[in-house]
């Protein structure tokens, strides 16, 4: 197999100078000339990157793996059309915010009818049960309560700015490639997170009011 993949890349390379093929570029190409080895190990080395963005994006630890498998149908069912125009990862990046965003709209829809303080008793509350007003302005909150609020804040931003916050802060990924990801210029994604910062500004508030929250989602 090692000998496709690497003759793959090479006719590759050589046809579209414009496209960057990585090895797991490699792989999804190996796939779609029947290998399905090469699915099988595409698999293994995403597993738990996907696996990690179906939480963010989803927001229902219960229904990760669900969604995870989801997202490798879609690139499973994507094979015969597969063309690497981007890096692998952001193509994944993509299928994984569809996935796991559709899994949270769903999930607020079925939710339409439950009244409000359902929905509060549901929720995920700092170690105690204790809610919002149990921290004072000044007290300091645990490092793991502060990052599930932090994490809360971020799940509540428009669809984008989540997207744009989630690959910057918890991907690593540079505003070019969140971009690309988006499918919009570099100068919106700045855009995007100087909003978004402001909104998680505004949402964790209730919890601190000093910045230091705010460095959970870096500089915009």
């Amino acid at each position: 197999m090692a000998k496709a993949i690497a003759a793959t890349t090479q006719w590759y390379e050589g046809r579209r100078q414009a496209s960057v093929l990585d090895y797991d570029a490699a792989l999804m190409l190996a796939f779609q000339k029947g290998d399905e080895l090469a699915f099988q190990e595409l698999v293994e080395r995403n597993h738990a990157r996907v696996i990690r963005l179906a939480y963010r994006f989803g927001g229902d630890v219960s229904e990760t793996e669900d969604l995870a498998q989801e997202v490798f149908l879609r690139i499973y069912r994507a094979g015969r059309t597969y063309r690497p125009t981007a890096k692998f990862s952001t193509w994944v990046f993509h299928i994984a915010a569809n996935v796991g965003l559709n899994a949270r709209r769903a999930r607020a829809n079925r939710r339409d009818n439950v009244s409000m303080e359902q929905v509060g008793d549901a929720g995920k509350m700092p170690r105690g049960g204790a809610g919002p007003e149990a921290h004072a302005p000044d007290e300091p909150m645990q490092q793991k309560d502060l990052e599930e609020k932090v994490r809360e804040a971020i799940g509540q931003l428009p669809e984008k700015q989540q997207v744009a916050v989630v690959l910057s802060k918890y991907e690593g990924m540079s505003y070019a490639d969140i971009a690309r990801t988006l499918g919009c210029s570099t100068m919106a994604v700045k855009s995007l997170m100087a909003r978004a910062r402001e909104n998680l500004k505004e949402h964790l508030l209730h919890y601190l009011k000093t910045d230091r929250t705010l460095q959970h989602v870096g500089p915009c």
